[in-house]
This record gives C-alpha cells, structure tokens and sequence, in this order.
C-alpha cells in the first residue's frame, strides 16, 4: 500500500484517521473503524461477520491483508494485517450505533449526494492547503 490520504475527521477533530489508496479504493483495518465509529473492535468484528454471513458483502472481495509494521515491547515487527475496502467501512457504518457512527454516516451521505448532484465531491481542508501553499 502506498499513497497514504486522509478520509475522515470528526466534527470535534478527536478522530483523524489517515488510510491507505491501493486498487482504486481504501482501506482500513477493524481498529481504525473502531477509532472512526467509536466502539470497540469486537464490534466491528461482529459486524463485520453478520454482513459476510449475511451476504451482503463477499469477504474475499472486500478484505486484503498487507504488511504493517507494528512496535512490539522495543522492536517494530513486520505483521499480516486484515484490511477492509470502502465497501465494508460504509456496510459497517450503517451498522455501528453511536454518535460517531451516526456523524459518519451524515458525512459518507453528503460525500455521495455531491457526486450524485454535482459530479464530484470537494476536500475543503486539502483545498484550502493547497491553496496557502501556493500563497506562499
């Protein structure tokens, strides 16, 4: 994975999750979602099953694992971590209960009526940085 973005920050600014772009999508693993929708990563774990059992989304086509360097106790080790594409962020986040999930979803809808009605969607923060780096 390569091309770090950021996707999301909440209204409070307490949540500022940077993901990775990899196949046209992003990708997040189960304790980045828990950090988003504020709720543990069990469950999203829960969720997550129901949605693959269910049928709504199929695992193989919405999970991959990548390499993660991780600090364990004083060393950093190189981890196989499950990862869940934008398909799965937004099936878990109509699902999720809280009111982290529920500015999530008011979000994810706003991002969506923008490429619905005008084509295209604006990051205002990164636009307004942009903006001042050419000022410079």
């Amino acid at each position: 994975m390569s091309n770090p973005i950021e996707i999301y920050q909440s209204q409070d600014g307490k949540t500022q999750v940077s993901v990775q772009f990899d196949k046209e999508t992003v990708w997040l693993s189960q304790a980045q979602m828990a950090s988003i929708f504020d709720t543990s990563s069990d469950n999203i774990s829960l969720h997550l099953k129901n949605i693959f059992t269910e049928g709504e989304l199929d695992e193989n086509a919405t999970t991959e694992d990548f390499s993660v360097v991780r600090q364990e106790g004083k060393r950093q080790v190189t981890r196989q971590l499950k990862h869940y594409n934008l398909d799965a962020i937004i099936s878990v986040g109509y699902r999720v209960k809280s009111s982290s999930a529920t500015q999530f979803r008011i979000w994810a809808t706003a991002r969506l009526k923008d490429y619905l009605v005008k084509g295209y969607a604006l990051n205002e923060r990164r636009l307004q940085e942009r903006v001042l780096s050419l000022n410079r």
